[in-house]
């Protein structure tokens, strides 16, 4: 079960950079825009989350919380949200149950060799708790700019 536009997004409880359990329920009321990303600190995601970072007033100013998940784990996290900078909550999915829910892991395939990961995705969560926009195959260059977009719509 993949994450529908109009449907209610699955819930979910995953540890947080912040040293909380971080549950999506905490957000009723508020649009979350959750993203996953393959691993802290390597080119695209570093990318990701500079341009997630650089227009997070944009974001807060609509009311809208920004969470980021990947399958790293709580150090790795600390050490990308000190390095960069990051004002927001990064999420540990280390057994990937929620990007499983959330259609995000997938078969992937790099010099003929086939594994597991995450297709980089976004989903903007409305205050009603349904999946307002679904962002698959995220190209990183303009993509908070169409995040921005859907939260504003």
């Amino acid at each position: 079960m993949a994450a529908e536009v109009g449907k209610k997004a699955p819930a979910f409880k995953l540890p947080g950079s912040n040293g909380k359990t971080v549950a999506l329920s905490e957000f009723a009321g508020k649009t979350v825009v959750l993203y996953f990303y393959p691993k802290d600190d390597t080119s695209g995601c570093t990318k990701e989350a500079c341009a997630f970072r650089d227009e997070i007033k944009q974001f807060t100013g609509k009311k809208a919380v920004v969470l980021g998940v990947s399958p790293d784990g709580l150090k790795a996290h600390d050490k990308f949200i000190a390095k960069y900078d990051l004002p927001f909550v990064l999420l540990a999915d280390e057994d990937h149950a929620v990007a499983e829910k959330y259609g995000t892991w997938v078969e992937k395939s790099m010099y003929g060799r086939k594994y597991m990961g995450i297709e980089r995705s976004t989903f903007v969560i409305g205050p009603d708790g349904k999946v307002k926009a679904a962002f698959r195959k995220v190209k990183v260059d303009g993509h908070v700019d169409e995040v921005l977009a859907a939260v504003s719509a």
